[in-house]
């Protein structure tokens, strides 16, 4: 199994986006052939190094995650978060 974790910090003009965007990310689920679960909030501790959303997305494979990366449901909402992003950080890793 391979664990795709991605913390995003918002534009400053687009905080008030993070549920939004957790919505969009947990709208993958089951609708993304190799992506078991799908797990995405928005930060409550507001500190000086918190980012403001993370996701966690388990997926069977390697494989599926290069799948994932360019799969019709994801694409759509990885080109809307590049829009309210300021920085994102990630990391994949396998269990």
């Amino acid at each position: 199994m391979v664990k795709h974790v991605v913390m995003y910090k918002l534009k400053e003009e687009a905080k008030d986006k993070a549920d939004e965007l957790v919505g969009k990310f947990m709208s993958m689920r089951c609708r993304i052939e190799g992506l078991i679960d799908v797990c995405a909030g928005k930060d409550f501790k507001k500190e000086g190094r918190s980012y403001d959303v993370a996701l966690i997305a388990t997926l069977e494979s390697p494989e599926a995650l290069e799948k994932y990366a360019v799969h019709p449901v994801h694409l759509p909402i990885l080109a809307y978060a590049k829009t309210i992003v300021e920085k994102s950080h990630s990391v994949d890793f396998t269990e």
